[in-house]
Order: structure tokens, then sequence, then C-alpha cells
């Protein structure tokens, strides 16, 4: 994606444009990570390791399809979109809710959060309010704050607080629909989700027990699983590299990989592509929270790299 010309130095980050003139934000590590969020969606839409490769999938038909078609809003296919207040395709609201669809902007006021937050991380923090649009569809007042922070070690993590600002009660559901770059989805396992209950979105949500020592991927994959553990590994053999998800105040776990009959009817996605993305969202989808006035929600997620070792070494550490 192109940075454009335009550029705001800001502390712990910059301010640029993107190729639609949008604003977007780069925050950069001193070992070299990077990470890109633009302001259309709160979405980070690449993370690059010290190397600068990209950990992230974003599909390439993507800007073919946005130069045909694209008017804003509409969210990317790729990156971490941000599902909220729903998640999935039901009711009045647009498929994954609006919160992907709309623009945020800096917030210079954000109130701190607490030092395991701040201790050497680069970030920005974004603001969304319902608009008078929003209001008609979802009658709910609410300030939804995002911390997007990058670590010396080139970590990524996501902080969503939603509060409450209305005269009664409302509930959502909440998703990091987090795209995944794989070199091979057939090389592809998760490690943390054995022996779960899981909700199948391809047999009408359907409950079911994973019955394998790890999933793998031979067909279309869509599927919730609910309670799951805080953290789960994404191990890619072929490029040797474990994604560890630390997540916490969400406790269910999106997987989806639409394979290739899904993926031709996709507009803005390969007919291929599908062999190298894996979706693996930290969600709160089976069970909606729900806030009176005044209170507020917390849900974080944090994104590792790491040289695939023994992985079970990694799941014993809390989001940090």
């Amino acid at each position: 994606m192109s940075m454009g010309h335009y550029s705001e130095q800001r502390p712990g980050f910059e301010v640029t444009k993107d190729w639609n003139g949008g604003d977007q934000v780069v925050i950069r590590s001193p070992r070299g990570a990077s990470v890109l969020v633009s302001l259309h969606g709160g979405q980070v839409v690449s993370w690059r390791n010290e190397r600068g490769e990209e950990l992230l999938f974003t599909s390439s038909k993507l800007w073919v399809y946005i130069q045909a078609i694209f008017k804003p809003p509409k969210a990317m296919r790729g990156g971490i979109p941000i599902c909220f207040p729903q998640f999935g395709n039901c009711g009045t609201l647009e498929q994954h809710g609006f919160a992907r669809n709309r623009i945020w902007t800096v917030d210079d006021e954000a109130p701190p959060l607490n030092h395991n937050d701040n201790n050497g991380k680069a970030s920005v923090d974004l603001l969304l309010k319902p608009s008078e649009d929003d209001l008609k569809c979802w009658p709910h007042c609410f300030e939804f704050r995002l911390r997007v922070s990058l670590s010396m070690d080139g970590d990524l993590s996501l902080v969503s607080r939603v509060r409450n600002v209305n005269g009664k009660p409302f509930s959502f559901s909440f998703a990091y629909h987090t795209y995944l770059s794989v070199s091979d989805i057939s090389e592809v396992r998760i490690e943390g989700l054995e022996t779960l209950d899981y909700l199948d979105n391809l047999s009408q949500r359907e409950r079911f027990t994973e019955q394998g020592d790890a999933i793998t991927f031979e067909s279309e994959v869509d599927r919730v699983y609910v309670g799951s553990p805080s953290v789960i590994a994404v191990l890619d053999h072929e490029k040797k590299r474990t994604f560890i998800v630390r997540k916490e105040g969400l406790p269910d776990v999106v997987v989806w990989n639409p394979w290739d009959k899904k993926s031709k009817t996709m507009a803005d996605f390969g007919d291929e592509e599908y062999k190298q993305m894996l979706c693996v969202d930290a969600a709160a989808v089976e069970r909606a929270i729900t806030l009176k006035p005044g209170e507020e929600w917390t849900g974080k997620l944090e994104l590792s790299a790491v040289a695939s070792t023994n992985c079970s070494d990694h799941l014993d550490y809390p989001c940090s």
C-alpha cells in the first residue's frame, strides 16, 4: 500500500496518507518492525517484522477490486478488521458491524492504561463514536477506544475499550478478524483448541467437539471455538514460524479459511489465495457482552511471530 507524500510526525507514530487520500498511522520499533493502521475502520493493514517480512495477509486482488468499485466506506480484505457491534450477518446491521467501515480519529486525550500496556511500546490511540446514522440502526451511545502498540521485539497488541455512555444497557459481539499470512494452508496447524466445543457455521452453527490433537486444513473451515484458553499457537511448518495468539476478555476463537470453491465467489479475493491465509480471531461471539450505563469492557489481543520450536513452551504465557 502506498503511503503517499504527506507525513506528520507524532509522539510514537507518524500520520501519512494512503492511496485514497485517507489518513493512516505508521508505528515503528527501534529494531525495524512496523505496523500500519488505517483510520478507515481502525484497521491494522500491515504488520512487518524487523526483517521487513509481512506477517498479515492482504488480498493481492483487492487493489483491482477497489479501483473498479470501491466507494468508502468499505472494509479491506485482510489485515485485522474490527468487528463491532456484531460478528457475522444478522438483523439490520451490516455484516460484521459498522466499526470497520467508519472513519476513526486519533485520540490525543486517551486515558492511560496500566504500565504493562505502555512499557517499552510505541502506540497510537484511536477513537470511534456513533454517528447519527449509526444511532438509527443501532440506538446505543458508546465510546470505543482502540490502542494499537508495537513492542521492542516487534509484538503487535490491540486493546479495545468499549464504554456505555447510554441511559440503558446494551449488548454486542466482537472479533479481531485477524488474517495471518502463511506459506501453504496445508502445512499449517493450530495447537491449543483441541478437545474444545465449537459451533460449525457450515452446519447451521451445530455444536461439535474437536477430536484432533491439533487443527489442520483439508477443506473449508468456519468455526467458533468456545471457552478457549488465553494462548494458542499457529504453526507454519514450511516457514518454520509460529504465531502466538494471546487474548484477554475474549472467550472464543474463530477459525476460517474459505478454500477453493468459496474463494471463486469472492470479488476481492484471488481464486488461489486461500492457500496463503488463515483467519484466527480472538472473539466474543457465542455469548454477547452486556454493559450497563457507565460500564466499560476491555478486550486484548497480542500477536507474536517466533521461530518454530516446541510450541507447547509458548502456551504458558499470559497476555502482557
